[in-house]
């Protein structure tokens, strides 16, 4: 498949403290708006204890900083002048932001210092546990690796299928089809692919979302036409179908049994290779795929099943001769497919 074998890679060098703002961990701005423009150029985060303490040959300022129980207990351990130095010590250096956990708040001055400083502090009411994980979810997908693929993205019965091919083989349209069937487009033309750990999830872009270009029709909006069920906006990508021009000297599949997953950002997903001519109902079988693969997720392999068939029914009788059409089937099977 072309459009994997070498894809253009993108990755965020940074984001704005702002966005942060948009996350599930509902964060609560404490001080100006200033250092809103600061830049997060990491996905991770970092108690800065020993930081507190006074040691900061090793800190690593460039990260998000969060203050949970732990360090706001040492803090209020310490006197009134003690404890602003210590603070003073992380707001000194060039940090994007400081997240407060448990609905925690900084003295007065210390915020006013804050924003002299133009370092955003932002509060939640999430424990510190709860409050890293939901900014660390959502900072892997901020800074998650991205490719650009031209595609039209289908909800099958839960089967996030990728439609590849030419230009004009019909990919839109048998991804209409399949809406007007009631499964669920993802997008069309331009797919967003992000890794996600050892997924890849596919979404559309922000400005195309849930339009799509019939050829010869025009521009349509799937959501206003079909109603808000025909839709999703990200789905797990689990099967790619490449659609090619039939030619007799093509090499597809007969037997399903051998398979060439293909490798998107060293993830490995299943794929189909389906060939198509006028009068073909693609749409259909795109649903057969799609029941086939949950039928093997759900430790079914029709193949398997009917390989051993054949070769138990082969022991049983060693004597009898097979048919033409049988034996025609035991040669796909042995793997001579003259």
């Amino acid at each position: 498949m072309k459009q994997f074998d070498n894809p253009q890679i993108l990755r965020k060098e940074s984001i704005p403290v702002s966005d942060l703002l948009n996350s599930p961990a509902k964060l609560e701005l404490l001080t100006g708006e200033a250092g809103l423009v600061n830049k997060i150029t990491g996905k991770n985060l970092y108690r800065p204890q020993l930081a507190l303490s006074g040691f900061v040959e090793l800190f690593n300022c460039k990260q998000i900083q969060v203050f949970g129980n732990t360090e706001m207990l040492y803090l209020k351990g310490l006197g009134k002048n003690e404890r602003y130095k210590s603070v003073k010590t992380i707001l000194d250096f060039d940090i994007p932001c400081l997240v407060m956990t448990n609905n925690h708040n900084l003295e007065p001055d210390l915020l006013k210092f804050a924003d002299k400083r133009k370092i955003p502090i932002l509060r939640t009411a999430f424990t510190t546990t709860k409050a890293s994980y939901l900014l660390s979810e959502f900072l892997d997908d901020q800074f998650s690796e991205q490719i650009v693929v031209h595609g039209s993205f289908v909800d099958v019965y839960g089967v996030g299928i990728l439609f590849t091919g030419r230009s004009a083989i019909g990919k839109s349209e048998i991804a209409l089809d399949l809406v007007e069937r009631g499964h669920r487009l993802v997008a069309d033309d331009i797919v967003m692919i992000t890794q996600g750990g050892t997924t890849l999830m596919g979404t559309g872009t922000s400005m195309i979302q849930h339009f799509m270009e019939i050829r010869g029709l025009g521009m349509i909006d799937v959501r206003q036409m079909f109603g808000i069920r025909s839709i999703r906006f990200q789905k797990r990508v689990e099967i790619i179908v490449e659609l090619e021009d039939w030619s007799d000297s093509g090499d597809y599949t007969r037997t399903g049994l051998d398979e060439e997953p293909a490798d998107v950002m060293g993830i490995e997903v299943t794929t189909v290779k389906l060939p198509i001519f006028p009068g073909k109902n693609i749409t259909v079988i795109a649903e057969v795929i799609a029941i086939n693969y949950l039928l093997r997720t759900y430790g079914y392999d029709t193949a398997e099943v009917f390989s051993d068939r054949l070769n138990n029914n082969l022991k049983s009788k060693p004597s009898m001769k097979p048919g033409v059409a049988d034996q025609r089937m035991i040669n796909y099977f042995q793997g001579d497919n003259e």
